[in-house]
């Protein structure tokens, strides 16, 4: 039996069918709105804000702080920093204290079991330590940072000399719009 010849009227049907999706999907869509000057820039920030209008990201050349605290607001990894931080100390004594006193104690020429003052460079040192690594890992699990992450750039220029506002189309139906009423040089719509 010989195999009949597909018809390519229907796969082209079916590849046009399985690529409206793709094309109609525009719900995902990101507007980028560009600028030059800080200036511009931050009265933008400051009047999607005031508009409640959802900002999704920043990208700057320079820090500019009260534009990401109107955006993000303040960060509670400095409050985590210092829960870690009590934590660390509290662990890191009562271990030294069980590894010196309790499990294993020596009577060095009759000195206390129990000395205190020798453990505390060990528990600071120990305790900046545990600080750091896990407030580090703390803000990468905030921030999806990990390994082998895909970079996405939304301009190339972006932390060059351009100051860049990212709003979802989802959450903005009229990006488009407030981006060039906000003064934006440039406004360019990506997936």
């Amino acid at each position: 039996m010989l195999a009949s010849k597909p018809n390519t009227k229907k796969l082209i049907k079916n590849r046009i069918k399985s690529q409206e999706p793709r094309q109609n999907n525009m719900s995902a869509e990101r507007y980028i709105g560009v600028f030059d000057e800080e200036a511009l820039f931050d009265k933008a920030v400051q009047t999607l804000k005031d508009g409640n209008i959802d900002i999704e990201e920043l990208y700057m050349p320079v820090p500019v702080h009260h534009a990401v605290k109107n955006v993000a607001g303040s960060s509670r990894l400095p409050m985590l920093a210092y829960f870690i931080g009590i934590a660390s100390m509290v662990s890191i004594l009562g271990f030294l204290y069980y590894a010196a006193v309790i499990s294993w104690p020596l009577n060095f020429g009759g000195k206390p079991s129990n000395a205190f003052p020798s453990f505390i460079v060990v528990t600071l040192v120990l305790t900046i330590l545990s600080v750091t690594v896990l407030s580090l890992l703390a803000f990468s699990i905030s921030a999806k940072l990990y390994p082998g992450k895909k970079a996405v750039i939304f301009h190339e220029r972006a932390m060059d000399d351009k100051f860049i506002i990212v709003l979802n189309s989802d959450k903005v139906p009229n990006a488009e719009n407030l981006l060039k009423q906000t003064g934006s040089n440039e406004v360019i719509a990506k997936l």
